[in-house]
């Protein structure tokens, strides 16, 4: 046989798996060449048998046998660079050396598929071999022109879920009918009749959506946050309001607490001071009839002794000055006690009077402080303002609005207008252009002037033909009628205006489920709907009212917000 031409050199006689000369050399059914005691051990280590090379996969491990034309081109090639006496050099790649000083696989990290005994950490995965390998097994598909043209990604576990179950082939294409990864074989196949596009096309149009989704999540947990800050803040609110009640209760009640001593020591007092002066009366009485009652005893000792004389003239003579002795007529004299009953009553009527002004000068510093905290959150909520303008689509026929759709009356005349189911036929009622479905929202509406009027938002979905105003039905409004304000709650109940209107404000806040009325001028909250369930599109809702011959002619105008002071 001729000798080996002189430019072949190592790499035309090694084997892929362990990168040494052939040993042994044996082929494969899909024509590739191998070590017989690698590529038996390789196929040991896998739970099928499949080509290192071209990952053809074969249903059962193949009768291997030895390839004589590649065993004696190895056999001149040794010969010609004159190994026969010592072992074959091994590559610089794969040196002992070289490997030892590869790292080792950790936990957590891929390990190379190729490696015998110790497994180093891999470097790269091949997505058409479907094997993970370390730096010296990877050096054929850094050289090999068939390996070069084989994509390699950052080291992956588990590559098999790369490959179809059905076909056994790459997964390279995604099916957004049925929302799975297909191979080549799928396509043409079971999704034939499926719009099917590259994984990468794919990833692009998905990357967008998870960037959107990210950005969605974001302002989730921003909204999340924000919420937990609002819950707080209104813990503490309700902190300072305990402590500040704890602190007005003592004083009122040190202040009650006074007052009952007041109270007490004034009743003691009184009818203290009444017994000592009934007591003294009665005490000079008794002395006056106890000076009597001596002289009396005296005048019977007198009488005794003369009734025992025998001179007549003596007796005479004596019992002419007994006759008229001095004495009180005692049977009209008693002693007046002085009145204590009802002083009790009378101590208690002074108690409940200190008491009443006591409190009313609690009220009035409690209505100051409301009045105050209604101040902010009027300024709160006007930071929420919107434009909103409004809908001649929906405007009943005999509504007129302003061109920039700002304003609304009754024109008391009905218009031909253009069938449309969005309108109301019925009742006069117009909606916005503007609608909400999440956030907050607030604006406000002049209704100077106005007698009747309505205000309020309801959902999309809302009957335009006859229907009852409540929140069933998907209305949130309040109703003006003759200085009576009169949400639509069931059952309505009227609340009476300190004041005549001049602006109502109109608060929502969609997630919170909250729709509030407030009086900007007098900066009160009129009334609030709370705990209200909304699940689709919120519109502005208005009504000026019927005409009534002139006096509810004023039109309803939505007004910008003016920051109050």
């Amino acid at each position: 046989m001729a000798s080996a031409p002189t430019s072949w050199s190592e790499d035309n006689f090694s084997c892929p798996i362990c990168l040494d000369v052939f040993n042994s050399p044996v082929f494969t059914p899909c024509g590739h060449n191998f070590c017989k005691t690698c590529i038996t051990k390789f196929w040991d280590e896998q739970v099928g048998c499949k080509c290192p090379v071209c990952n053809e996969v074969f249903r059962t491990a193949p009768d291997l046998r030895v390839n004589t034309f590649i065993s004696e081109m190895v056999n001149q090639f040794k010969s010609c660079v004159r190994v026969q006496e010592q072992p074959l050099p091994v590559r610089r790649e794969a040196a002992p050396l070289r490997v030892q000083e590869q790292p080792r696989v950790e936990p957590g990290e891929v390990p190379c598929d190729v490696c015998a005994g110790t497994q180093l950490m891999a470097v790269k995965s091949c997505l058409v071999c479907l094997v993970s390998y370390c730096r010296a097994h990877l050096e054929p598909h850094q050289r090999v022109a068939v390996l070069k043209r084989h994509p390699l990604v950052d080291p992956m576990d588990r590559l098999e879920d790369r490959m179809c179950k059905k076909h056994d082939r790459l997964l390279e294409f995604f099916c957004p009918t049925d929302q799975v990864c297909v191979c080549q074989y799928c396509a043409v196949t079971d999704h034939k009749s499926h719009p099917v596009v590259t994984l990468k096309e794919e990833y692009e149009v998905q990357k967008v959506q998870l960037e959107k989704m990210e950005s969605e999540v974001q302002q989730m947990i921003q909204e999340r946050q924000l919420k937990i800050q609002q819950i707080k803040d209104t813990v503490d609110l309700s902190k300072a309001d305990a402590d500040r009640e704890i602190a007005d209760g003592v004083q009122v009640l040190a202040a009650l607490m006074q007052c009952i001593k007041k109270c007490q020591d004034d009743l003691n007092q009184t009818v203290t001071e009444k017994l000592k002066s009934t007591e003294k009366q009665a005490e000079g009485l008794i002395k006056e009839l106890e000076r009597e009652i001596e002289d009396l005893i005296k005048r019977r000792s007198e009488v005794k002794q003369l009734s025992y004389t025998e001179d007549h003239l003596h007796f005479l003579q004596t019992f002419k000055s007994l006759e008229n002795p001095h004495t009180r007529d005692w049977t009209t004299v008693n002693v007046h006690p002085q009145p204590v009953v009802g002083t009790l009553r009378k101590s208690l009527d002074q108690l409940e009077e200190t008491l009443n002004e006591e409190m009313k000068l609690q009220q009035d510093a409690e209505q100051k402080r409301l009045q105050k905290l209604c101040d902010t959150e009027l300024k709160r909520v006007q930071l929420y303002e919107v434009d909103v303008t409004l809908d001649p689509d929906t405007a009943h026929p005999h509504l007129n609005l302003s061109e920039n759709g700002k304003q609304v009356h009754d024109e008391n005349v009905g218009k031909k207008l253009p069938c449309d189911p969005k309108r109301f036929t019925q009742h006069l009622y117009v909606l916005t252009r503007q609608s909400f479905s999440s956030g907050r929202c607030y604006f406000e509406v002049q209704v100077k002037d106005k007698t009747r009027w309505m205000l309020g938002v309801a959902r999309e979905s809302v009957q335009r033909k006859d229907f009852t105003l409540n929140p069933e039905n998907g209305y949130w409004v309040l109703v003006f009628n003759q200085s009576k304000c009169i949400p639509n709650d069931n059952p309505a109940v009227s609340l009476p205006v300190s004041a005549k209107l001049q602006k109502v404000g109109v608060f929502v806040d969609y997630e919170a489920g909250l729709v509030s009325f407030y009086d900007v001028e007098a900066q009160v909250l009129i009334y609030s709907a709370t705990a209200c369930t909304f699940s689709e599109p919120l519109y502005p809702i208005l009504s000026p009212g019927y005409y009534y011959c002139g006096m509810n002619s004023a039109p309803l105008i939505i007004s910008p917000v003016n920051q109050t002071n």
